[in-house]
């Protein structure tokens, strides 16, 4: 009691999100009962029929289920690699440059993209990528023919996946920036004085003392697995490319919301909450183990 007496003021700080947080996400978790039933507006929650472990049963016999569930897992896990890789790479790339303005602007360049929604960036991207675009002018002055980028299933997850990095990567370069700023000088000064090279130096002082920080980036994405991207995909697809683009969260909002299976939809969103919550404990365990990364 001394020390709520003593921090009332933080607590009362505290209580504007503590409610936005139970009227917005614990409240609404009321909605769960909804799988387990044959769920009908107008009956409500007690007036549908209640139909048990139906609905999950239905998730796994429907081949479009199976398939939106791959395209998930396929979409996010490449997302998650080359999030990583791409941003890894281009700090160690950006923390050679010497000139201090040169390298500003170049941070701040690649770091802009991230400031705007998908909702702008998917038309733009649309626009650039028809096959009347600037992207197919560009390819066909190299003798390339026209590739339908959005329309083509073969090509729709490539595009996804590098739009996504490129609107990502600056953001999360500012992580390994920040890591790199920490090492300790004196690793490089003592490498310089055996000899070693600039890449030398980058190959056994830059690149180890990075791992940590990459093995926790790495393992606390893992909870997010399961979250492709509903604002990019929703902003990008159309039904030329559901057999491959489609995701759990743009097929949730196209059974439960567009064709009136709530109960169905609630199903898919109930089962890939708890995978995300087995994987997002999972990687806390394994951020602490590998980098000795706790949050308490």
């Amino acid at each position: 009691m001394k020390t709520l007496h003593k921090n009332w003021p933080f607590h009362v700080m505290l209580l504007p999100s503590m409610i936005f947080l139970l009227i917005f996400s614990y409240v609404p978790m009321a909605g769960i009962v909804m799988a387990f039933q044959d769920y009908k507006p107008w009956l409500g929650f007690t007036g549908s029929e209640w139909v048990g472990l139906a609905n999950f049963r239905y998730l796994f016999e429907r081949q479009d289920s199976i398939q939106v569930i791959w395209n998930t897992l396929v979409i996010a896990v490449l997302k998650l690699i080359f999030n990583l890789f791409v941003p890894f790479i281009f700090a160690i790339l950006l923390n050679e440059i010497r000139r201090v303005k040169l390298q500003r602007t170049i941070q701040t360049l690649v770091y802009l993209p991230h400031f705007l929604s998908w909702v702008i960036l998917g038309g733009i991207l649309i626009d650039l990528l028809a096959t009347d675009g600037f992207a197919n002018r560009i390819l066909s002055t190299f003798g390339v023919q026209p590739i339908f980028f959005l329309g083509d299933n073969d090509w729709f997850r490539f595009t996804v996946i590098a739009s996504d990095v490129w609107k990502e990567f600056g953001y999360n370069t500012i992580i390994f920036l920040a890591t790199l700023a920490g090492i300790n000088p004196s690793l490089y000064e003592a490498a310089e004085m055996d000899g070693a090279t600039r890449w030398k130096q980058t190959l056994y002082v830059t690149i180890p003392s990075m791992i940590p920080m990459v093995a926790v980036v790495g393992t606390l994405a893992l909870g997010n697995v399961l979250n492709a991207g509903f604002d990019q995909i929703f902003n990008l697809y159309n039904p030329l490319v559901y057999a491959k683009g489609d995701i759990i969260d743009t097929f949730v909002y196209r059974t439960a919301i567009l064709n009136g299976e709530m109960g169905f939809g609630t199903a898919i969103g109930l089962f890939k909450s708890v995978i995300s919550m087995i994987l997002i404990l999972l990687s806390y365990r394994l951020a602490y183990k590998w980098a000795n990364y706790r949050i308490f």
